[in-house]
């Protein structure tokens, strides 16, 4: 083969043989160079009945990117940016503060989610929501074409006019259907951003809430905003409550209306360049958290009662703010249909998987309250993936359309390493 692979025993196995916060025992991780040497090794798993994942950058908390004695495509050596105008070619192996660095001196801005090491892959074929979200919708929004290979090792073109199901499946859909290897897009002008971090009192976090949500409907689509709960940490600790917010532009007034929610407790609002919003990502050893979110057309009072009110053990929660030019998308426009969103509410028990099962009891609880109150679910932020979190990121209609995507191209069911949608099936709901 001409691919280069890395089995166990050879040196640098241990560094490409696990993911974020998930450890694997591959039988061959393969690093390829060109979409032909990707599908030269979807070939070998496929000939040889092998489980199958694909890493961009290894993100995905539910641990898709590895697996034990199967094959990991690694796409890190994809990661070629180039830039034409507004129009840009990436690569899926870069990350995402390369592509940021990378624009920058062209002017541009591409929401990117948050943080600074996730693959460019993995994050667009899920949707994208990132910190310009509300002024220019999903990172899957500006994709105008993508070249995929699929499970019988062609590499097809996809876009509006060119195997549009296929183009609609990757824009939402995850890695249900094939390998992206090619991304074209066409990205905003957009050089800096003011950032904000607002810390307020947690005795009263329900009434900041409900302020924070009242603000934001009828702020400025240039702002994006998250409302962060952070769980004490230590028998001397106590919850916090933290609001962040970006504003495309290097106007500071543009986060102002955030600055009165409640008692301020600190705060930090800097103009930077784009690229210096996302953060770095890293997790104590040992540490696995357990992610679900659910999103919401209307955030009510009553949702955020719930959610102030929960009081789980190392459990962070956090609502972001969406909508805007998000919901001016047709919600059969792509795979990812949720174009009614106004905010996403996400929680994560933090600790080891040893630490989970005390507080699963109560965590269940606390989504049994809210969900009366949710409607959908984004999924490259699920962990434990079930049934009912598949019909909720994948509803009906739009699970059915997919499944017919992947019975075409992907028959045999190879791209198993992603939510559970089968061949032959939607999900139950």
């Amino acid at each position: 083969m001409s691919v280069e692979v890395i089995r166990p025993g050879d040196a640098s196995y241990e560094q490409v043989s696990g993911s974020f916060a998930h450890s694997g025992s591959p039988a061959h991780v393969f690093l390829p160079r060109s979409a032909a040497e990707v599908a030269e090794a979807v070939g070998f798993a496929r000939d040889g009945g092998l489980e199958l994942s694909v890493r961009s950058g290894g993100h995905h908390g539910a641990g898709y990117a590895t697996n034990d004695g199967g094959v990991i495509i690694d796409l890190s050596r994809l990661n070629t940016i180039e830039v034409d105008g507004d129009r840009v070619v990436i690569e899926p192996g870069a990350h995402w503060h390369q592509v940021a660095e990378t624009l920058a001196p062209y002017g541009l801005a591409l929401s990117s989610g948050d943080t600074r090491s996730v693959g460019v892959g993995g994050l667009l074929v899920g949707g994208g929501i990132g910190w310009l979200v509300r002024k220019y919708g999903l990172t899957i929004d500006h994709v105008t074409a993508v070249d995929v290979v699929t499970a019988s090792g062609r590499i097809l073109r996809a876009s509006e006019t060119e195997n549009a199901d296929l183009f609609w499946a990757v824009r939402g859909g995850g890695g249900q259907a094939g390998i992206v290897v090619r991304f074209e897009l066409v990205v905003p002008r957009e050089t800096l951003v003011t950032f904000a971090r607002y810390s307020y009192a947690a005795d009263d976090m329900a009434a900041v809430l409900k302020a924070w949500r009242d603000v934001m409907r009828t702020a400025d689509e240039g702002l994006t905003s998250t409302a962060s709960i952070f769980p004490a940490f230590g028998p001397d600790g106590s919850p916090s409550l933290t609001i962040l917010a970006a504003y495309a532009g290097d106007d500071p007034s543009g986060v102002e209306v955030l600055a009165g929610l409640g008692e301020l407790v600190d705060k930090d609002v800097k103009v930077v360049p784009y690229a210096e919003v996302l953060e770095e990502a890293g997790l104590p050893p040992g540490w696995q958290p357990m992610v679900r979110n659910r999103l919401s057309p209307d955030l009510t009072d009553a949702a955020i009662d719930t959610l102030a009110a929960a009081h789980i053990p190392l459990m962070y929660r956090e609502i972001r703010f969406i909508g805007g030019a998000l919901n001016r998308v047709a919600p059969e426009a792509t795979a990812f249909a949720h174009r009614d969103a106004e905010v996403m509410i996400t929680t994560v028990l933090l600790g080891a998987p040893e630490d989970h099962p005390a507080r699963l009891e109560a965590f269940e609880e606390l989504w049994a309250g809210l969900r009366p109150h949710v409607k959908g679910a984004y999924g490259n932020f699920i962990t434990h993936p079930g049934a009912d979190d598949v019909a909720a990121v994948y509803p009906a209609a739009t699970a059915e359309r997919l499944a017919a995507v992947k019975r075409a191209h992907d028959p045999g069911g190879l791209f198993s390493r992603n939510l559970p949608i089968t061949a032959g099936a939607a999900p139950r709901d």
